[in-house]
């Protein structure tokens, strides 16, 4: 499910009282921005039922190229995580 479909299923939900296409976009938007927001802050961002985004460390470590066989330096590096939430999880 992309970005539009999402939108699209927002406004079906006859539940979610929001109305039209700009609207759950515009509440999408200010969803993934309170997320994102969060997270370059180092913060977990936890949504009840959902599950939980966090921001990952990664050491730095020894690779190997896959086309020379060398070995190369990976630098540390910071990346998203989501754990799923036990509601989630069941319902899938």
């Amino acid at each position: 499910m992309n970005k539009a479909e999402l939108v699209e299923t927002i406004v079906k939900n006859k539940n979610s009282g929001i109305p039209s296409k700009a609207a759950a976009e515009k509440a999408l938007d200010s969803v993934l921005t309170a997320i994102r927001t969060g997270l370059k802050k180092d913060k977990t961002v936890q949504l009840i039922g959902f599950g939980n985004f966090m921001v990952k460390n990664r050491k730095a470590r020894k690779g190997i190229n896959p086309k020379t066989g060398e070995q190369i330096q990976i630098k540390a590096s910071r990346s998203v995580g989501f754990r799923p939430g036990k509601a989630l999880k069941a319902s899938v």
